[in-house]
């Protein structure tokens, strides 16, 4: 990418989105391209033809999409398989037919089977049934890593997919009904620190998970959308920190971050999802990529934003 270029990051407001954003501004990236969805709607094709038409972006990250939880994947199966595919439907056409110069699509590692093999490599996709609390939303990130791959076989578009892991930082979503494990799990102890109350969390804590921070995510985007062509037989590229924890040691972490010495206590009712998910990441550290946080610096900066956000 050269540094006047036109670039589009859909869904610049969101937690993936805004990293993107401040990792191009940070490079000298000054001509990007960002509409609230207010100002396009991406479900809406005539809408987002009519804009790729007048703006003609040169390069596209489209991060854009409905993503949540458990709960929120379990109680709305419907809206996130639909939505989903409509958004990347309409942005892959546009971005064909009116001359994208590259695209990186974002996935998500739940594409892969619940009971893949650990660490996941990239051929595991559709070797196995999927997670059912987020099969939806798995059906959709497998569509559009398929439709990027038939547009760059049928047609030579340059169109590459990224499944990062488990995601976390500046700008997440913290809302316990649809927020992912680790926000929820910062802002249960954060308010429990101030009330002193225990908390109660979902599950056995048994279930293992690697968590990526977005800021370093978005640094191995750039470098994707520099280097990456895609032209395996996947199409795509793992990217994550290569280590996992137990749930019931993230909550420790966070607890000591965040400062709460009081009880936990869990609730074994509750699904645990995936038992593992842990991605191989030997592709994208073969082109020069390793995160710059660990888990600790990660969350503590994460925090820190959250409670700005409080204040």
């Amino acid at each position: 990418m050269r540094r006047d270029d036109k670039v589009y990051v859909a869904g610049h407001r969101g937690l993936v989105g805004s990293a993107i954003v401040r990792q191009l501004a940070r490079t000298g990236f000054d001509n990007l391209l960002l509409r609230t969805s207010a100002e396009l709607d991406l479900t809406r094709q005539a809408e987002v033809e009519e804009f790729f038409a007048r703006e003609r972006p040169s390069h596209v990250f489209l991060a854009a999409a409905k993503v949540g939880g458990i709960l929120a994947n379990e109680r709305a199966p419907a809206e996130f398989l639909q939505t989903n595919l409509q958004i990347q439907t309409n942005v892959l056409d546009a971005s064909h037919r009116f001359g994208v110069e590259k695209l990186l699509f974002l996935g998500s590692s739940c594409i892969y089977p619940r009971l893949a093999p650990q660490p996941i490599r990239e051929e595991h996709l559709l070797t196995g049934p999927l997670e059912p609390s987020n099969q939806a939303y798995a059906v959709a990130k497998i569509a559009g890593i398929v439709a990027c791959n038939g547009y760059r076989r049928q047609f030579g578009d340059r169109f590459v997919s990224a499944m990062p892991t488990n995601l976390y930082g500046i700008g997440d979503n913290f809302d316990l009904e649809t927020s992912h494990v680790l926000p929820a799990l910062i802002r249960r102890f954060h308010e429990a620190r101030q009330s002193g109350g225990p908390v109660v969390l979902w599950g056995t804590g048994t279930p293992r998970r690697e968590f990526l921070f977005a800021d370093d995510l978005a640094e191995a985007l750039i470098l994707l959308m520099e280097r990456y062509e895609g032209d395996d037989d996947q199409g795509f590229v793992n990217v994550g920190t290569g280590e996992d924890v137990t749930i019931r040691t993230l909550a420790g972490i966070v607890a000591r971050v965040v400062g709460y010495e009081g009880e936990i206590h869990w609730d074994a009712g509750k699904p645990d999802g995936t038992p593992r998910k842990l991605l191989d990441i030997s592709r994208i550290r073969a082109l020069g990529w390793a995160p710059s946080h660990d888990l600790e610096q990660g969350l503590a900066k994460t925090w820190a934003w959250y409670k700005e956000q409080q204040r």
